[in-house]
């Protein structure tokens, strides 16, 4: 046997045992159950149409400042899902989600300006929080920031121009604040 053929007996044989062992853990880990958290758990809950469940998942993770179940917590006002419908604590929990940087919360409160819905109607806020979530393109799908953008379009038809500059400052100089959690 050549030095060459030892060699390669022994490079094989070391990658053998490395893919072994690699498969090995591969299958101790999927032998595991899924290891879901209690924001996973309120999801799983709401989309089961346990919303009482979701509820109690989900607001003790929203006070500690958690953006996403802020959210969801927002959307169920906004439906009546497990709470009774309120715009306007709908509102105050995407605001919450929004100031952080969640960009589907951003979305829910600038239409909520433009409707007016939970708070006093207002384009050039609905122009800052739609043109914050249009700006984060991994954050919202394309088909969504297509109508964000004509949306936009139709807001400015009624700003005037000092308001569109005020509105186009407001969403350059916007910082996301993340809340202590």
């Amino acid at each position: 046997m050549t030095a060459e053929t030892r060699l390669w007996q022994a490079v094989t044989g070391e990658h053998a045992m490395r893919l072994l062992k690699i498969m090995l853990v591969l299958l101790v880990c999927a032998a595991q159950p899924a290891m879901a958290g209690p924001f996973e758990d309120a999801v799983v809950a709401y989309d089961k149409r346990d919303y009482r469940t979701a509820l109690d998942l989900i607001s003790p993770l929203a006070e500690q400042g958690n953006a996403d179940a802020q959210f969801m917590l927002g959307r169920m006002y906004d439906s009546g899902h497990g709470v009774p419908k309120d715009y306007a604590a709908a509102v105050a929990w995407w605001r919450r989600a929004a100031n952080q940087g969640n960009a589907q919360a951003q979305v829910n409160l600038g239409y909520m300006y433009r409707l007016g819905q939970g708070v006093p109607q207002d384009d050039v806020q609905a122009h800052v929080w739609l043109s914050l979530a249009a700006s984060r393109r991994s954050a919202v799908a394309e088909e969504d920031r297509k109508r964000i953008i004509e949306t936009i379009g139709f807001i400015e038809l009624k700003l005037t121009d000092d308001q569109r500059a005020m509105a186009q400052k407001l969403a350059r100089e916007w910082k996301p604040r993340p809340e202590r959690q």
